[in-house]
């Protein structure tokens, strides 16, 4: 959600409809929200939060996109050999 917060913002820097019954002197806290605001493409935005499980359509097509950006897929024994090399490394 979009959110957009000011403190201290001067009363006479607002519109007339919501100075409304307030001092021009006084400074008041503004805050802004969208409405309503759509459902994002978390597709399209790696790292953002879900409200829902992945379908297998979508996990299938992050993965592509994942492959498609040079990533090489790699086996087991490989991991685990990079996660132990890793790990000795603190050992010395």
């Amino acid at each position: 959600m979009n959110k957009i917060v000011r403190d201290h913002y001067p009363v006479e820097n607002l519109p007339a409809d919501l100075r409304q019954g307030l001092d021009d002197n006084m400074t008041v806290r503004v805050v802004i929200e969208v409405e309503n605001e759509p459902a994002h493409d978390t597709l399209a935005l790696p790292g953002s939060a879900r409200t829902k499980p992945l379908t297998i359509e979508e996990t299938l097509e992050m993965i592509r996109r994942y492959k498609a950006e040079g990533h090489p897929s790699v086996s087991a024994e490989e991991g685990v050999a990079r996660i132990r090399e890793l790990r000795d490394e603190w050992d010395d």
